[in-house]
């Protein structure tokens, strides 16, 4: 259950509201349109999960379509789908089939508080926590090739690092393989279980790659010396001779490269425009996936690895093509395609009758796909002249005899990055008459990491400028209703959002979803289990202990009495990343000060809301906030 906490403060000082084009008396739309409730947008189907079974019948996915996230099974053949997991408290996440029955594995935490233990649902439907314990949190690692074992790694033994178990896929038995004693990540498994790549964070800007020999039980650092670079480990060669990673290291953008075990040799593998994000292989390897960030979209490039030929999919629809998977005898390919006016999607693709089938409907039959809005990627220049990307959403009725509110949206991190996709808030915002413009501020990855560190220990100073000139840019569209421009922002984004509301007189109103509001505070209570990363968080935003007063100076909590505009705050009581106090204390600092302020609590919800019911009450939530304070 939901708890909500509504507060209003009478705020006649207001002097620039915005307009919500509604359906009560105001002049009609110059153009016809549909206008669908927060509960339409959302009865829309969220699913994820391509994980094909042993004998290639079925797809394992999870999905909300009950409210809560449950375990579906999804015949390849176009069947009904079966329910697999009946909760009705806690979200489940599926992870994967196992590789010769329809045993599977999921993920779940309580209320969202991010400490995910590993599950086995049995054959009969009896399931086994994998991870008991209190305070722990577990996540899969890998099988097997020949999937008689799996591994896990958990946070048991001490709650600041994860420790590697493999565990026998008949009767769970198992052996820790790995103990980790220098807060190390894990990164990948060689199939054959010999292998294990691991990185170890040395600087925000750097990170060490290492091999462990399991057999051996060696640590070896593989990374080449005296070099300043990101590196992530991503998979391994057919023949476990070879570490495929990705890095920075040759330029601005994430490449992969090859690390040959037997000589230590560095090979460069790729060289696009963009970050090469992952790449995968199918189990026999005759096919390679290259997941490539291009401008705030995926592009998925999949190689017949046996001819080199591109696969080339006629039909597909406009899209994303996310989360291949294949069958083990390769013949039939599953994936998911989302874009900005669709949901998520299930397909599979028959490469052998090169034959393309759609499983899903997700979006709510009731919604026109007609009536959504696609972005269009846009630039502009920011105080220093720095070229700032976003996504521009024009609502189907705004034009230049019928001017439209904004709402500039701000992604989380720091370091995250808007992307082209379907977002139910987002379009529900933009059907009743809100253009949204979906910000890359600096330090969003995806530009190179030059514009990446651009924020570094600037957070709330220079990144928010951005965000003032976005405005600027805004107001030049013949369109936009240059006086009605506010902010919506999630975890760092939230952050920025009550920024912009302290720190500037911008903005007309502010949604704060989870937002940091305290610097001190947060950085001081992160989980113990981000320990891995602690030196380069505090590199990019301070450590609490040494910048106590720029982590003050930027903090909104303490600049609160500077507000004067409406502010709705959103918050889970359960969030292990921004602690509640954070919220209560400025919503109490704000309400002091008699600005309009609004506050909904969930209490059964974490970091992000994984309830459909929730996330339908918030999305009322900030349309009825903007009704109130923007007409």
């Amino acid at each position: 259950m939901k708890q909500t906490i509504m507060r209003s403060v009478a705020f006649a000082t207001c002097a620039t509201l915005l307009f919500a084009c509604t359906s009560g008396n105001e002049e009609p739309a110059p153009v016809k349109f549909s206008s669908y409730s927060a509960k339409q947008f959302f009865e829309t189907t969220t699913i994820s999960g391509t994980s094909i079974n042993h004998d290639g019948s079925a797809i394992l996915v999870h999905s909300d379509k009950t409210g809560i996230f449950n375990a579906y099974r999804y015949p390849i053949d176009g069947a009904e789908p079966v329910q697999l997991t009946h909760s009705t408290e806690e979200s489940v996440w599926v992870i994967d089939w196992f590789p010769n029955d329809d045993r599977f594995l999921y993920a779940q935490d309580k209320g969202g508080d991010e400490l995910d233990h590993v599950f086995v649902q049995e054959l009969d439907g009896k399931v086994v926590d994998l991870t008991p314990g209190d305070n722990v949190k577990a996540y899969f690692s890998g099988w097997h090739q020949d999937g008689s074992h799996f591994y896990v790694a958990t946070n048991e033994r001490d709650n600041k690092q994860f420790d590697l178990y493999r565990y026998a896929s008949d009767d769970y038995q198992r052996e820790m393989v790995f103990e980790n004693k220098d807060v190390m990540s894990l990164n990948t498994l060689s199939r054959d279980g010999q292998w294990l790549a691991l990185s170890k964070n040395i600087s925000n800007t750097d990170d060490d790659i290492y091999l462990y020999n399991i057999n051996e039980q060696k640590l070896v650092n593989v990374s080449e010396p005296d070099l300043d670079a990101s590196h992530s480990a991503v998979t391994f060669t057919k023949d476990n001779k070879s570490l495929i990673y990705s890095s920075d290291q040759q330029g601005e953008f994430r490449q992969l490269f090859e690390y040959v075990i037997a000589n230590g040799e560095h090979k460069q593998l790729s060289n696009f425009k963009w970050d090469a994000r992952s790449t995968m292989f199918s189990p026999n390897y005759g096919y390679q996936v290259t997941y490539i960030n291009q401008d705030a979209k995926t592009v998925a490039k999949i190689v017949n690895t046996r001819t080199g030929k591109k696969v080339d999919i006629n039909g597909l629809p406009p899209g994303d093509v996310l989360r291949v998977n294949f069958s083990n005898d390769e013949q039939q390919m599953s994936f998911m395609i989302n874009s900005d006016t669709s949901p998520s999607n299930l397909y599979v693709y028959d490469l052998g009758k090169e034959r393309l089938s759609r499983l899903t409907d997700s979006l709510n039959p009731a919604i026109d796909e007609s009536v959504l809005v696609n972005s269009r990627v846009v630039r502009y220049e920011s105080f220093d002249g720095l070229q700032i990307p976003g996504l521009l959403f024009k609502p189907k009725q705004a034009s230049k005899d019928s001017k439209v509110p904004v709402l500039i949206m701000i992604h989380g991190g720091p370091g995250g990055q808007s992307r082209t996709g379907y977002s139910a808030l987002r379009q529900h915002l933009i059907n009743n008459g809100y253009a949204i413009f979906a910000a890359n501020n600096r330090g969003s990855s995806g530009y190179g990491k030059t514009f990446y560190h651009l924020d570094d220990q600037k957070h709330g100073e220079d990144d928010l400028q951005d965000i003032v000139y976005a405005k600027k840019y805004l107001q030049t569209l013949d369109w936009v209703d240059s006086e009605k421009i506010g902010l919506i922002g999630g975890s760092y984004g939230g952050y920025l959002t009550m920024a912009g509301m302290a720190f500037t007189d911008e903005f007309a109103v502010g949604i704060n979803i989870f937002g940091v509001t305290n610097w001190v505070r947060t950085l001081e209570s992160i989980p113990p289990y981000w320990e891995a990363f602690r030196k380069s968080l505090y590199e990019e935003l301070g450590d609490p202990a040494t910048d106590k007063e720029r982590l003050t100076r930027i903090s909104p909590l303490f600049h609160a009495d500077k507000i004067s505009n409406p502010v709705l705050v959103v918050q889970g009581a359960n969030d292990p990343r921004v602690l509640q106090i954070e919220s209560d204390e400025m919503v109490a600092e704000m309400e002091k000060n008699g600005v309009a302020v609004e506050y909904v609590l969930f209490d059964d919800e974490g970091h992000g809301f994984a309830k459909k019911e929730n996330r339908i009450s918030a999305s009322e939530a900030y349309l009825k906030f903007l009704q109130t304070y923007l007409k």
